[in-house]
């Protein structure tokens, strides 16, 4: 049954990305009171008829993650109570999404701890971009529409023309997305391979591949504390590399991340919107690209029962 009663609701975390897609899909937004109690426990009423309609919340699980986790349970938990036909969690940036698996001894899987705490809280749907780790998607009961940025990233980097190209990823973990990069921009692929003594520190590095006299791309899902990709930049100088561009997803930028990325021999910063950056942390080479047209298209699809794999069937195969 095609639903056509589309809502979309934004919860706090981002609600610039939230007008965007509106805009694209020229529709109003849900109203929706989102507020705090005294002991800021979370408050939320609807205040637009959900009854019976296709509803899509706008949340990503950014910092305060904690805050805008619960926010994100609450409104689906309000709207399913209101009789929501349905209700897909667009959720671009997924959190505590770095436990995937047990590592060690003694730690928790806080991706699926979040999967089910989405899935139980009455969600049908989600709708992601970049995981940490694409196996998260297996995680859930419920389908996963699991988008890729290098959709809306790519187009930009053929535009640039960036002659002698080599595309390099900062790990093994992120090798996949680079390979996919590297064969849809007609680029030679790289690898660093890094030797942790700890969380902080970096005891070796090696360069899978040739970067000398070649412009570099780094491509990864986020730029957290800014450190791997520090130590990868500085690192492909050293092998002899001329101009270096970045490109990230998710620009998280922890602690003194603008500072370290501030001071790094590159041409170009190149993030997405999926979490909401703030004016201190703006840089002089940074470059935001909307995830909004990509996003509204799927929710647009979801919403007319159409395909949602025409959006990457063209990207991400290795």
């Amino acid at each position: 049954m095609r639903r056509d009663r589309l809502l979309i609701f934004s919860g706090t975390a981002h609600p610039q990305l939230t007008n965007k897609i509106c805009e694209y899909l020229n529709v109003s937004q849900g109203k929706v009171y989102i507020g705090r109690f005294p002991d800021k426990e979370v408050d939320v009423k609807v205040e637009s008829d959900v009854r019976g309609a296709d509803v899509f919340i706008v949340q990503p699980t950014c910092c305060p993650a904690n805050e805008n986790l619960m926010e994100l349970l609450i409104l689906i938990d309000c709207l399913r109570r209101a009789s929501a036909d349905r209700i897909t969690a667009v959720i671009p940036y997924y959190g505590y999404a770095r436990k995937d698996r047990k590592d060690e001894g003694r730690v928790p899987i806080t991706a699926k701890l979040v999967a089910n705490l989405l899935v139980n809280s009455g969600v049908d749907r989600v709708l992601t971009v970049d995981l940490h780790a694409a196996q998260i998607q297996g995680f859930f009961d419920i389908p996963v529409d699991h988008l890729l940025a290098g959709s809306v990233f790519v187009p930009y980097f053929e535009s640039l023309k960036i002659p002698d190209l080599v595309v390099v990823s900062p790990d093994v973990g992120s090798l996949k997305q680079a390979r996919s990069y590297a064969k849809r921009l007609h680029g030679d692929l790289a690898i660093v391979d890094k030797r942790r003594e700890s969380a902080e520190k970096v005891s070796s590095l090696n360069i899978i591949g040739d970067v000398d006299q070649k412009n570099a791309l780094l491509v990864d899902d986020m730029i957290s504390t800014g450190g791997s990709i520090a130590e990868a930049c500085r690192f492909l100088k050293d092998k002899g590399a001329k101009k270096i561009y970045i490109c990230a997803t998710h620009p998280v930028l922890c602690g003194n991340a603008t500072e370290k990325l501030q001071k790094l021999p590159v041409e170009e910063i190149v993030v997405s919107d999926s979490i909401p950056i703030p004016g201190s942390k703006q840089l002089d080479n940074l470059k935001v690209i909307s995830l909004a047209p990509m996003l509204g298209e799927c929710i647009r699809r979801i919403n007319n029962s159409e395909s949602v794999s025409y959006l990457f069937q063209y990207f991400g195969k290795s």
